[in-house]
């Protein structure tokens, strides 16, 4: 059995909370539109990032490491680990990169301009919640966690092997082939 990080983003409006969601992937911020620009404030523990200007922002848990994060060029991070990631999408700017924080940061993330058009918050890409200029999205640490079962025969790395269709010498537990 592992237990796994889940992460817990609430949008707040006009200092009220108008959305609480809990998620064990990813948490994803963009227009509704394609190939649209947004400009994203990021805030780790209310000290200034950086603005993500791209066409979105993905918040991803370690377990969601290896979806849209990882699609998006992100990091691939041991399942288990306690971290949070921030990967923009198609960022505009070549030095807007993928960051990992520790899981004991608070993260907040707000548009920087005003947006004609509509503005996404998706989670775990099943959710979906419309944001307004002025929302402020924050993201922390859950205080809730999965527990997952995993086969005993079957170990992580034989899963990303398959999953990322990386060829190789099979080996036993041992490391003998």
């Amino acid at each position: 059995m592992e237990s796994r990080l889940m992460l817990e983003a609430r949008v707040i409006r006009k200092k009220r909370v108008v959305g609480q969601f809990n998620f064990l992937n990813d948490v994803v911020i963009n227009k509704s539109s394609l190939a649209r620009i947004i400009d994203l404030d990021v805030f780790i523990n209310k000290l200034f990032l950086t603005t993500f200007k791209a066409d979105g922002l993905i918040i991803s848990t370690p377990t969601g490491s290896t979806a849209y994060n990882l699609a998006a060029g992100g990091p691939i991070l041991y399942p288990t680990m306690a971290n949070i990631i921030l990967t923009p999408i198609c960022p505009f700017t070549l030095t807007n990169r993928p960051i990992i924080l520790p899981d004991s940061e608070a993260i907040s993330v707000m548009m920087k301009k005003e947006s004609e058009e509509l503005v996404n918050l998706t989670i775990d890409g099943q959710v979906g919640f419309d944001l307004q200029y002025g929302d402020k999205v924050k993201i922390r640490k859950s205080e809730n966690r999965i527990k997952l079962l995993r086969w005993p025969n079957q170990n992580y790395f034989e899963i990303l092997r398959t999953k990322l269709m990386w060829g190789g010498t099979t080996y036993n537990s041992n490391g003998d082939s």
